[in-house]
C-alpha cells in the first residue's frame, strides 16, 4: 500500500465513522471480557437492532479502557461520556440517554485522576480503535510511521532517531534501545532477525497482554520499522500460550497487514521484504531470558546460556537477532510520526518517555496505566490508583516482579525512573505493581515470590537449582515459627551466593525480594523468630512451633 492509498482508505472510514450520531465503544479486552464486556457488546447491538436504529447508532468492541476495577468499561462518542461496570440490563437506559443526559448512576469522572494524569503513547490507541480492525488503526495514523521510514529514511536514519529519543528497553534491563538496534544494524550476517518478546511472566503482571489485545497492528508496524532499520528480513512473536485472545487478534491482524502490503515482499513499492510469524511459549518464566528465549523458538529447551556472545552478533541459529519487548516496540510507530526529540521530552534526564504499569493488589483503581517517567510513588498509587480500599494504610510496593522488590512508604515521594528504583532495591521490571497494606505479611511476600522462582528455575546452574529451594525452605520454617537467628544468617549468605554465582537474570535477581524485605521490614522476621508471632496476623502459630494455619505457599 502507497501513502495515497493509505490516506483514501481513512478518509473512507473516518466518513463511515462520523455518518453514526452515535457510537458505543465497549471494552473487549480480556479483564472486561471476563466480566460480561461481550453479554453488554451484544444487548447493544441486540438492542439497536430492535429498534431500528442501525444507521444511527454503531457498536465497536476496543481494546482495553485501563479501569479494570470498573469493568465491563463502556465510552460514549462524540460526547466522550464514560461507562463503569455496565450490565446488560443498563443497555436500554444508556440507548435512552444518547440525546440527552448521561446515566448518572453508571457515570465516570473523566477528569478523575486515572484519566487526566497520564500520558498515552503505547495506549493511545486505547478504547478508541476496534482490535480487530485495520481500518481503525490506519485512520489513528497507524502504518505512517513504517511508510515515513521505508520511503524518506535510510536505516541510519531510522537507528539514529531512535537514539535521539533515548528510549530504554521497557523489559526489565533497561538497555538503551537505540544502542542495540545500531549494534545489530552494524553486525555481519548473511541473514539477520527481529524477535519481540511478550513472554510476560510477572505475578500481577498484564502490560503486555493488554497492548497485544488491544492494538496488534502497533506491534506489527513497530517490529517492520526495526527490522528495516537493523536490516532483518524476518521476525518472531514469542508469545505465552496462556494469552489465547492475544493469540487469535495478533494472528488476524498479520493476515490483515499482508493483504494490505504491510508484510510480505516489496512493501509500499520498495525493496524491503519482511514477515513475521508467531511462535508459543509454554509458560516457562525462564523464557523471558533472550537466549532461553531464542533457544525455545528454535525449538530446544528454554535455557539460558552465558553471555557473550549476545543475540545482536549471535542469536537465532547463529545470526545478529534484535530482540525487544512488547512495550519497546509499541514506543517505535509513535517516535517515527513524532519525532525522537518530542519523546525525548518527555519524563527525565536519564529515563525518557512513559511507561506503563499494571496497577494490582491492594488498590483502588486496579488496572492499566501509563504514566510519564519521573512521576512520584505517590501520585501514581494514592490519585491515578485511588489509593487503598477503605483507607486503609499503605505498607509495600513491589515492582519488576519476582526480580524486583518490596518499597516501604518512606520512598513514596520518589520519582519513578530506572535509577531511583535501584537505589532502593528494587527494578523497573516489566511494569507490574502490586500493592501491599498491612494486612501482608513481608516474609510471607518474600516467601511467594521465592516459591514462584523455585518453581521456574530451569535448573541449568546450581546456585538457582539448589539455592532458591533452600532459601524458601527458611522462609517457610520462618513463617511456621521454627526458625532461629541462625537460619537468619544462612537466607542471608544465601541471598548473596545465588546473586552473585547465578547463570542468568532469573537466579541473579531471585533473592531481590527477600533482600528487600529484609532491609526494609527485617522486624517482621525477628517477631517470627523470637517472639513467634507475625505482626500482620497471616501467620498463627503457637510460640512451641506448631503450626495453626501456615502462611500461604
Amino acid at each position: 500500500m502507497i501513502p495515497d492509498e493509505l490516506n483514501e482508505m481513512a478518509e473512507e472510514h473516518s466518513q463511515k465513522q462520523n455518518s453514526f450520531a452515535h457510537r458505543i465503544h465497549v471494552c473487549a479486552a480480556a479483564g472486561c471480557r471476563s466480566s460480561g464486556g461481550e453479554k453488554v457488546a451484544s444487548a447493544f447491538e441486540d438492542e439497536i437492532k430492535e429498534r431500528g436504529q442501525t444507521e444511527k447508532i454503531a457498536v465497536k468492541r476496543t481494546g482495553c479502557m485501563g479501569l479494570c476495577a470498573e469493568g465491563p468499561m463502556v465510552i460514549v462518542y462524540p460526547d466522550e461520556t464514560i461507562y463503569g461496570k455496565v450490565s446488560p440490563a443498563d443497555v436500554a437506559e444508556i440507548i435512552d440517554s444518547l440525546d440527552g443526559s448521561p446515566v448518572e448512576r453508571l457515570s465516570l469522572d473523566s477528569e478523575m485522576p486515572f484519566f487526566s494524569e497520564q500520558t498515552q503513547v503505547v495506549l493511545e490507541n486505547a478504547g478508541r480503535t476496534e482490535p480487530e480492525s485495520l481500518e481503525d488503526y490506519i485512520v489513528a495514523e497507524g502504518y505512517s510511521g513504517l511508510i515515513t521510514a521505508i520511503t524518506e529514511m535510510t536505516p541510519d536514519e531510522v537507528v539514529n532517531e531512535m537514539t535521539k529519543s533515548g528510549l530504554r528497553g521497557r523489559g526489565g534491563g533497561g538497555f538503551p534501545t537505540g544502542l542495540k538496534w545500531s549494534t545489530v544494524a552494524k553486525a555481519d550476517g548473511d541473514k539477520k532477525y527481529v524477535v519481540c518478546n511478550a513472554d510476560e511472566g510477572d505475578p500481577g503482571a498484564f502490560m503486555d497482554r493488554s497492548v497485544l489485545e488491544s492494538d496488534p497492528h502497533r506491534i506489527i508496524e513497530g517490529m517492520a520499522i526495526a527490522a528495516y532499520a537493523v536490516g532483518a528480513d524476518h521476525g518472531y512473536v514469542y508469545l505465552r500460550a496462556e494469552y489465547p485472545l492475544a493469540i487469535e487478534r495478533l494472528k488476524k491482524a498479520i493476515r490483515q497487514a499482508k493483504r494490505a502490503g504491510f508484510l510480505g515482499t516489496e512493501i509500499c513499492d520498495t525493496q524491503f521484504d519482511f514477515s513475521i510469524e508467531i511462535r508459543l511459549g509454554a509458560g516457562a518464566f525462564v523464557c523471558g531470558e533472550e537466549t532461553a528465549l531464542m533457544a525455545s523458538i528454535e525449538g530446544r529447551r528454554g535455557q539460558p546460556r552465558p553471555r557473550p556472545p549476545y543475540p545482536a552478533n549471535y542469536g537465532l541459529w547463529g545470526f545478529p537477532t534484535l530482540i525487544n519487548n512488547v512495550e519497546t516496540l509499541g514506543n517505535v510507530p509513535t517516535i517515527l510520526r513524532k519525532g525522537g526529540e518530542w519523546f525525548a521530552s518527555i519524563g527525565t534526564d536519564d529515563s525518557k518517555g512513559t511507561k506503563v504499569f499494571a496497577l494490582a493488589g491492594r488498590i483502588v483503581n486496579t488496572g492499566l496505566v501509563e504514566v510519564p517517567m519521573g512521576i512520584t510513588l505517590r501520585e501514581i498509587i494514592f490519585d491515578i490508583g485511588g489509593g487503598i480500599p477503605g483507607g486503609g494504610n499503605f505498607k509495600a510496593l513491589q515492582t519488576g516482579g519476582p526480580s524486583g522488590g518490596c518499597i516501604p512508604a518512606q520512598y513514596l515521594d520518589m520519582p519513578v525512573d530506572y535509577g531511583s528504583l535501584a537505589k532502593v532495591g528494587s527494578i523497573m521490571g516489566s511494569g507490574g505493581m502490586i500493592v501491599m497494606d498491612d494486612s501482608s505479611c513481608m516474609v510471607d511476600v518474600a516467601k511467594y515470590f521465592m516459591d514462584f522462582c523455585r518453581t521456574e528455575s530451569c535448573g541449568k546452574c546450581i546456585p538457582c537449582r539448589a539455592g532458591t529451594p533452600q532459601m524458601h525452605k527458611i522462609l517457610t520454617k520462618i513463617t511456621n515459627g521454627e526458625a532461629t537467628h541462625r537460619d537468619l544468617d544462612i537466607l542471608k549468605d544465601l541471598c548473596d551466593l545465588v546473586e552473585n554465582t547465578s547463570l542468568c537474570g532469573l537466579g541473579q535477581t531471585s533473592a531481590n525480594p527477600v533482600k528487600s524485605t529484609l532491609k526494609y521490614f527485617e522486624e517482621e522476621y525477628i517477631a517470627h523468630i523470637e517472639q513467634g508471632e507475625c505482626p500482620a496476623g497471616v501467620c498463627k502459630f503457637k510460640r512451641t512451633g506448631e503450626v495453626i494455619n501456615g502462611c500461604s505457599s
